[in-house]
């Protein structure tokens, strides 16, 4: 690397991995003096039409001046990137900053010159738009705020990777070349360019992982059992509709087979193009297969093998080494310690997982970070979403293991317009990118349901993970991803029950619920769940035990006709000697029912009652029906596979299962075939079909499930008008800016003074209530004669401040009798002024004490708080959050989403107070923090909201440099 003096220290941090837009990495970094013979290696393999499009002329090779030029750099005025792929360039860009007439310029000159050059092999993978990012991130690092580019009017290709960027840019054409010159400061358009891009390009890397055209199993052994062989087995037997290879080094040479499948001792030997490998080697040897891999070209990595970061500081060694070799050749990992992929499509039938039984097709996205979990999941919907409640099976399933290099944000991108999949479920231990996790999830909730549940939330992240520090409470992160429309659950139980429903029912229109059934005793009790749970349930409709079918139907049909019901809770018990003729009677009442008014959701609540729910299974069922059934297909040819169970069947008792407890029974359609579609039941997914009507074993997991839908539909309605950040005539940002940049050059970070505070934060309209201190009761007198009467005598020691319950404060105080009693009562109790610190403020008008707070955190962002003041809220956590920068219409749901707001508004009688001014003051607030980030904290308490108007009797604000904002920045992956 450069040292010489004239040249500043290299910097390691412009170094980044990337996505492509094909789905392929590549590797950007500083070009050094040591890349000479890389870069005349590149520019030998550039076709001369590029070489024509960069210099003007004819320009067949580079001179060692040009060699020279191009390779040393003081990373200042001159830088150079480079995009490589197995440590060679695929692609440059260089700036030089330039003076006003375009010659060559020193600081403080912010303008320069950019140029690229892009290997004709790798134009059109989106290489020149990341360069674009990075190379204009330097820049700003280093004072330029302008790019000019000079491009011949035939280089079209590179006109619009300048034009599409977002920047806003001008245009001129001269002596036959188009200038462009564009400001290099983030717009709303560059940033949505930005995360389009990103969203496209991550999509693509996930897709190429999950629909493969080939596949090789590397670590596959010679003797049945082991990890290989059952990966190998299990994708044979799934029906792969690709090339599938066993890979392993000590096969003889003479073996080419191994279950049937084609076999070879290395990946090189492979004849033809390998898309996914699934890594099934000592942690040891990974190292070899990743260069194998990576040499002949594969795509992407599923790594089940462990001894990584989860083994402890070695392994994540091992890990972080694993991701950095990978993306050297450009492929992403899921894993390591992973427990697979699954891909239901019948175009790809991939089971790359340890679950010996590819779940059923459906409609679900499954992720889940660990592999135990994992198991659960699918084994709990391929009970409930066969046999037990109808057919809901999975779309695709990624168990991402250490979630080392592919993590839940990445496979978000993919589902968010994957047709395949309508809800997504995931199990989360760690979120290693909150902000931008809120930002995916934000997005993906406002097309599809998305429910979460997250382990771990009460202790330190699993080892494998790594993630960054958060300093906000679990309470607080769970808040802020319920406010991006993520339905938080807190159980897989209640992940597999808020799924079912969600991919089987329409979304309620609203919170009013219906109850009806054949027992008044389960009536009362879904009566009941539904109040817990916050709904609107009208009386529940008894129709006795004596109900028949008809009954069902009848009362079914009422109660969804009737325009003050939004959803329908039916309970059923099972009838004295009835028997299962009985049962799908019942189940083919209450579907004809539903289906005839398809926009509201129908639940069932049965107890015991296993027919019922099969019978629902078979009246709307998109399995194989019994006589439709044949051998699958597999790859490389025909073998037989495992039975599943007809709709509506359970397996035996005793027989193995999804996950290897309980082998299915049946057998399995024509791999990539369905029953004709006039043969097929009507369904969800076709066009006169019903919904699938899901069933619980108990009210209150139903009457649950029903609440979070109610809640995500209502966050649906809002988000399509999320409001606006209002614009106020008397915020000051100029002012403001320049009072922080001074008082941020004393230091590092520091806690402003009382006048400092009231000072920054009058610059955004929120006055604070002068408080004068009071060392002596002579020097108390003198300030309440200043302020004037009534006053309050408040001591601020820690111990003692905002905390009225003990009796440091005493307020209305009339005369200066009155404050010299309080004086000498205070000093006598808590002791003496100098451990009191007590102050005077003249009394504001009676209301109600809030607390208003604003963060930054390093992993979240901005968040505001807001709460009522006091021992009590505090104590219950009674704390409402949201998300920088707040809409008119998010602070007024932050005002309202405490338990305790009923006290804002007219509580037994009491006065209202002016939500609207609270409201404005949140807003205000909210625009400090985003427009100043160097305002790392605020805290107003307490704030008194009276009847009209509030008054801030306390405040602090810390300054500090504000956190790096990775999310404005260039696109990178997380660096190892």
């Amino acid at each position: 690397m450069q040292t010489s003096p004239d040249r500043h220290e290299y910097p390691a941090h412009w170094e980044a991995d990337v996505v492509l837009r094909d789905g392929g990495t590549a590797r950007i970094r500083p070009i050094t003096v040591d890349d000479a013979d890389r870069l005349v290696s590149f520019y030998e393999q550039v076709s001369d039409e590029s070489k024509y499009y960069r210099f003007f002329a004819p320009y067949p090779r580079l001179s060692a001046k040009d060699v020279h030029r191009f390779t040393h750099h003081d990373f200042v005025d001159r830088v150079g990137l480079a995009a490589t792929v197995g440590g060679e360039f695929i692609a440059t860009v260089r700036y030089d900053r330039i003076g006003p007439d375009g010659t060559p310029a020193f600081g403080p000159a912010d303008e320069a010159e950019v140029a690229f050059l892009v290997q004709d092999a790798h134009q059109g993978r989106g290489v020149a738009s990341a360069l674009l990012e990075h190379i204009a991130a330097v820049a700003r690092e280093r004072g330029i705020r302008r790019f000019a580019a000079e491009v011949l009017p035939a280089n079209t290709k590179m006109i619009k990777v300048f034009t599409d960027a977002g920047y806003t840019q001008k245009r001129s054409f001269e002596d036959g070349v188009v200038r462009l010159e564009f400001d290099l400061e983030p717009t709303d358009r560059s940033l949505a360019v930005q995360y389009a891009r990103e969203h496209r390009a991550e999509a693509r890397s996930v897709q190429r992982l999950l629909a493969p055209g080939s596949v090789a199993v590397i670590g596959a052994g010679r003797t049945p059992g082991g990890v290989g062989r059952s990966v190998l087995g299990n994708i044979r037997d799934a029906g792969f509709t690709g090339r599938l290879y066993a890979v392993n080094k000590a096969l003889p040479k003479e073996q080419k087979e191994l279950d049937g499948v084609p076999a070879h001792r290395s990946v090189r030997d492979i004849d033809g193009p390998v898309d996914l490998a699934v890594v099934a080697v000592p942690a040891e040897h990974v190292p070899e297969v990743v260069t194998e891999c990576g040499e002949h070209g594969v795509q992407g990595l599923v790594v089940v093998s462990a001894g990584y970061a989860e083994s402890g500081p070695e392994g994540r060694e091992r890990q972080r080494a694993l991701v950095r070799h990978a993306r050297t050749y450009g492929m992403r990992i899921i894993g390591p310690n992973a427990f697979g992929i699954i891909n239901t499509s019948p175009q790809v039938r991939l089971n790359a997982s340890l679950a010996p039984e590819t779940p059923r097709p459906g409609r679900i996205g499954l992720f889940a970070q660990s592999g135990a979990i994992g198991i659960a999941l699918l084994s709990r919907l391929h009970r409930r979403g066969g046999g037990v409640t109808g057919v809901t099976g999975v779309s695709t399933f990624v168990s991402s293991g250490n979630r080392a290099d592919v993590s839940g944000n990445d496979v978000l991108q993919y589902w968010y317009e994957d047709p395949e999949t309508d809800v997504v479920l995931m199990y989360l231990e760690s979120i290693g990118n909150p902000r931008k996790f809120t930002r995916l999830a934000r997005r993906t909730a406002a097309a599809k349901p998305l429910v979460v549940v997250q382990g771990a939330r009460h202790g330190a992240a699993p080892q494998g993970h790594a993630v960054r520090a958060t300093r906000l409470p679990h309470a607080t992160v769970s808040a802020l991803l319920r406010q991006a429309g993520v339905i938080r659950v807190d159980t897989i139980t209640e992940l597999v029950d808020a799924g079912l429903l969600l991919a089987r029912q329409p979304l309620p229109a609203g919170p009013r619920v219906a109850i009806l059934g054949n027992s008044e005793s389960l009536g009362l009790l879904t009566y009941d769940a539904c109040l817990a749970e916050g709904l609107r349930p009208h009386p529940p409709q008894d129709l006795t035990t004596a109900a028949s079918a008809a009954d069902f139907h009848a009362a079914l049909a009422r109660a969804l006709a009737d325009d003050r019901c939004d959803a329908v809770v039916v309970t059923a018990i099972p009838a004295v000697g009835e028997g299962s003729v009985a049962d799908a009677a019942l189940a083919e009442a209450l579907r004809s029912a539903a289906a005839a008014a398809p926009a509201k959701p129908v639940l069932v609540v049965h107890v015991e009652l296993g027919g019922l729910a099969e019978a629902l299974s078979a009246a709307a069922s998109t399995a194989p029906q019994l006589g439709a059934a044949t051998t699958a297909h597999t790859t490389p040819g025909p073998a037989p596979t495992g039975e599943r169970p007809f709709a509506g069947e359970r397996p035996p008792t005793g027989e193995r299962s999804l996950t290897g407890q309980c082998p299915p029974t049946g057998e399995r359609p024509p791999a990539g075939e369905r029953p004709p579609a006039e043969d097929r039941p009507p369904t969800a997914e076709t066009p006169d079909g019903a919904h699938l009507i899901p069933a619980y074993p108990a009210a209150e997991r139903a009457v649950r499930a029903l609440a979070q839908a109610v809640t995500y539909a209502q966050w649906r309605r809002d988000a399509a008008d999320p409001g606006k950040v209002p614009e106020y005539e008397d915020i000051d940002e100029k002012g403001a800016a320049a009072l922080i940049d001074g008082l941020l050059a004393r230091g590092q970070g520091l806690t402003l003074g009382t006048e400092e505070t009231c000072d920054l934060l009058g610059h955004y309209g929120i006055h604070v209530h002068r408080a004068l201190p009071a060392p002596t009761a002579d020097a108390a007198a003198e300030a309440a004669r200043t302020l004037g009467y009534p006053v309050a005598l408040k001591a601020t020691a820690p111990h003692l401040r905002h905390r009225a319950d003990l009796g440091g404060v005493r307020l209305d105080l009339a005369d200066e009798d009155q404050l010299r009693r309080s004086y000498t009562e205070l000093t006598e109790l808590f002791g003496t002024p100098d451990e009191l610190r007590p102050v005077v403020q003249r009394m504001a008008p009676r209301g109600v004490d809030v607390v208003v707070r604003a963060v930054i955190d390093p992993a979240a962002g901005a968040v505001l708080s807001f709460g009522l003041a006091g021992a009590a809220s505090q104590l219950l956590g009674d704390t409402a959050h949201r998300l920088i920068p707040v809409t008119d219409r998010e602070a007024a749901s932050l005002v309202r989403s405490i338990r305790t707001a009923p006290l804002l508004f007219g509580w037994r009688g009491s006065a209202p107070a002016d939500t609207r001014a609270l409201e404005e003051l949140l807003l205000r607030v909210s625009r400090l923090v985003d427009d100043h980030p160097e305002v790392v904290a605020v805290t107003l308490e307490p704030v008194v909201v009276a009847s009209h108007g509030l008054s801030v009797l306390g405040a602090s604000v810390r300054l500090a440099p504000p956190p790096a904002r990775d999310d404005l920045g260039p696109r990178t992956l997380p660096a190892y």
